[in-house]
């Protein structure tokens, strides 16, 4: 059984509705999202219904919550996931090769296969907590990102980005970058949770299936079991984003960057801070990240690289 989960709220809705309407059209189960957090239950179902294919149609937080609910029914193993491009950004699915509506519905019906990695980011009960504030460990499939990206992105309304696309995000982080403080973070990585930096940060990215700007190439490799890691540290931010230069205030070699490639990560942070996975808002001091390697098998359209060739070897 092919399902194809369905957020109508997502983007402009139009690609959505045309999502629903192949869909239909082809055969498969279509479910409809009503309310936050709808995708993330109805993908649970699918999966206790029977379905081998478990498509999202949305952009990347309804992708989360779909590889979310079929990871919570053990079901990765066993189900493969893919995604219609149907939101704002839709990140994920141009990294691996997925350009459209309709290019989409080619791939799930023939395309190729692939088993890659999935980040995962544990949130248990932060050190000197007198309470316990754990969350269960959540997915990520493109990026988690904290800093200055994450708490701009929280002050991006649905209005603007419906009005303006992914372009909200940049007014969001010209308007806010003026104020911004910075975060003191202790960052420590690898099994043996090895010290590697700390102070005033930026912006911490922490990428699967993408790199970052300043790293030539956009797709990472989702299938080498790392995650590709870079620390901002509280540069002057706004000089260059105002100057629309971030790829120079994030170019490699820059004195201001750490770059790493490391299969875990554990990050501390002076006090609560948002981090967005894939951008979904969380707010925690400690933060533990891992690289979950080739856990799902995901559909990928004919331009995703399993072997994209590395940046000069400056990551650790």
């Amino acid at each position: 059984m092919r399902v194809l989960v369905r957020n109508p709220r997502s983007g402009d809705g139009k690609r959505s509705a045309r999502a629903a309407d192949i869909a239909a059209d082809r055969g498969y189960d279509v479910r409809h999202s009503a309310a936050s957090g709808d995708t993330y239950d109805l993908a649970r179902e699918a999966v206790a219904d029977g379905a081998d294919l478990v498509a999202a149609a949305g952009g990347d937080g309804t992708l989360n919550d779909v590889v979310r609910g079929v990871d919570d029914e053990g079901a990765l193993d066993d189900v493969t996931v893919g995604v219609v491009p149907a939101g704002t950004g839709n990140d994920f699915a141009d990294n691996v090769g997925i350009r459209g509506v309709d290019h989409a519905f080619d791939l799930l019906e023939s395309g190729e296969r692939r088993r890659i990695d999935l980040g995962s980011v544990d949130l248990p009960q932060g050190p000197g907590s007198d309470h316990d504030d754990s969350l269960p460990p959540r997915p990520f499939l493109n990026s988690c990102v904290g800093g200055l990206t994450a708490e701009s992105s929280a002050r991006t309304t649905r209005e603007s980005k419906r009005r303006l696309g992914v372009l909200a995000y940049v007014v969001a982080t010209l308007s806010h970058s003026r104020d911004f403080e910075g975060v003191e973070l202790e960052v420590r990585a690898g099994p043996d949770r090895d010290p590697v930096w700390e102070g005033t940060a930026a912006m911490l990215l922490v990428g699967n299936g993408r790199r970052f700007p300043g790293e030539e190439r956009r797709q990472a490799n989702m299938e080498d079991g790392k995650l590709n890691v870079v620390v901002v540290e509280d540069a002057p931010a706004y000089d260059y984003l105002a100057r629309g230069a971030l790829d120079k205030f994030l170019r490699r070699g820059a004195s201001h960057l750490t770059r790493l490639k490391v299969p875990s990560l554990v990050v501390d942070a002076a006090k609560p801070r948002q981090f967005s996975l894939d951008g979904e808002l969380v707010e925690r001091r400690h933060v533990e990240f891992a690289c979950r390697p080739r856990a799902m098998e995901f559909v990928v359209g004919e331009a995703y690289d399993p072997h994209p060739q590395e940046n000069p070897p400056d990551v650790r």
